[in-house]
């Protein structure tokens, strides 16, 4: 049954074969939106580390109120103790404000003229200082279980914070080097911009994963969202779909064929304090169980 509410909370599971990586289970989280009190959001994302992940990758919007930060990482905190990466997203750095609902319809919403600052810095250097990888337009190496991953994020393109900086240096094969020794690189942005998927995606990502449109948030039955809140095509607002890198030719080198890249949007665990509203939409995390890819 699907839920209704903003306390409706789940964990999904899903099954992603990839070049590499068989095995990991990485949790996905994204979209908290904190607000000080909210006692069941926090006894829930405390019990997300029973499911003992490998990674954790957290996409973004972890605030709701300027008074969130301390609540947040403490709820957070068993989680803290697991390899993790993250992101921002634009209620990271500035607290939300009413909206008429409507307007979603017109399009992506945009900051107002002169947001609330949030106290970003002492939130992402927590994360930090716990052992996280910051990857606002960075690159980042983890050892997980035995197993190496390259990461690049990009900083919120809903907000046009993002600058691509490519890939860890030592994650660039070879030609004559064979391919299966290469690190699995993960792609990890806040909101699924078409520019920012296709960037990542044709630089070389194997998996992306990204947040911010609440798999629509008020949906219609069976989860069908209405809107995004970005140039994501509605189908695509929660759950597991791809991004289509075409063929090309590089000089020198023998024409890449055309290739799919697994894209996982996370419909979020909360909502804005000024819509706390879920409709066909339950608030969720997600365990990405990565498999063998088979040829």
């Amino acid at each position: 049954m699907v839920g209704l509410g903003v306390n409706d909370f789940q964990v999904r599971h899903v099954p992603v074969p990839l070049r590499a990586g068989a095995g990991l289970r990485i949790l996905h989280i994204s979209d908290i939106h904190y607000v000080p009190g909210q006692r069941k959001k926090f006894a829930w994302l405390q019990s997300l580390a029973e499911l003992n992940p490998d990674l954790v990758i957290n996409t973004g919007d972890n605030l709701s109120h300027p008074d969130a930060v301390g609540e947040v990482l403490e709820a957070l905190g068993p989680l803290l103790r697991f390899p993790g990466v993250f992101v921002g997203g634009s209620n990271d750095y500035f607290a939300p404000t009413w909206k008429n609902p409507l307007r979603y319809f017109r399009g992506p919403s945009k900051l107002d003229a002169h947001p609330e600052d949030l106290d970003w810095q002492r939130l992402f250097s927590a994360f930090e200082s716990s052992g996280w990888k910051n990857l606002n337009n960075r690159t980042a190496e983890l050892s997980v279980a035995g197993q190496t991953l390259s990461f690049s994020g990009v900083d919120d393109p809903h907000i046009g914070r993002d600058d691509f900086r490519g890939w860890p240096a030592d994650a660039a094969a070879s030609p004559e080097q064979d391919s299966s020794a290469d690190p699995l690189r993960i792609g990890v942005a806040h909101a699924p911009v078409s520019a920012a998927l296709n960037t990542l995606a044709g630089s070389g990502a194997e998996l992306i994963l990204a947040g911010h449109t609440h798999g629509g948030q008020v949906c219609l039955p069976g989860g069908h969202a209405l809107v995004t809140n970005c140039d994501l095509p509605r189908p695509q607002a929660k759950g597991l779909s791809s991004v289509q890198v075409p063929a090309r030719k590089v000089s020198g080198h023998p024409e890449e064929p055309a290739r799919t890249v697994p894209l996982h949007v996370s419909a979020g665990i909360g909502t804005s304090r000024t819509a706390p509203v879920r409709l066909f939409c339950p608030p969720e995390a997600t365990i990405i169980e990565v498999q063998h890819e088979t040829t």
